[in-house]
């Protein structure tokens, strides 16, 4: 079987590490800006950064709401922190009207923006992960964290008594970045997904 296609919301954020997070997870990993892109992979990330650019640029892009038809068809997608924000089909906290962070509506879930504090709030942490052997270092960078949770959405790990990892069928989404750390586990689940 060849390697499957997974893009990369290339418009703002860590799309270097989650690029090559992705090929060591055993993906054919490729940058996505335009709709064109878009219809050509199999599963797409969405990288941290910060939620309310990367919203005014999927727009800009023409990106949101074919992004959006391609979630609701049931393309699976991952998305870390600023990712996980825009996942959400309800964010808390959203910005300036206007300018706010919109929902792609992905998962079943409320989110909030640096609900963790601020940049200088930043944290690393052993977390238990639900189907991964052993804990995941989480680097939690402004993150945020799930309010609440629909009745297909799992909780996959925890910290500060908030949901911080989520799966809903092929979706899935976490508030820290595992592509900085070097464990692949979580990106490899999220390939895996896509078989």
């Amino acid at each position: 079987m060849s390697a499957r296609r997974v893009g990369v919301l290339a418009l703002q954020g860590d799309t270097r590490e989650h690029l090559a997070a992705l090929r060591e997870a055993g993906a054919e990993a490729s940058t996505v800006r335009r709709p064109e892109e878009l219809a050509r992979v199999d599963g797409l990330v969405i990288p941290g950064g910060e939620s309310t650019a990367m919203s005014h640029l999927l727009r800009e892009f023409d990106l949101l709401e074919p992004l959006r038809t391609r979630l609701a068809e049931g393309m699976p997608a991952y998305g870390s922190c600023a990712g996980m924000i825009l996942l959400a089909t309800e964010i808390a906290d959203a910005g300036v009207p206007g300018r706010e962070a919109l929902p792609l509506r992905g998962i079943d879930m409320t989110v909030r923006r640096n609900a963790f504090g601020r940049q200088v709030d930043s944290f690393e942490e052993d977390i238990l992960f639900d189907g991964l052997e052993g804990s995941v270092h989480a680097v939690f960078i402004r993150a945020p964290w799930v309010e609440r949770v629909g009745p297909g959405v799992e909780v996959l790990a925890s910290a500060a008594g908030h949901p911080v990892a989520v799966r809903q069928g092929r979706t899935l989404a976490t508030a820290f970045h595992p592509e900085v750390t070097g464990d692949r586990r979580v990106h490899r689940l999220f390939v895996d997904s896509l078989s």
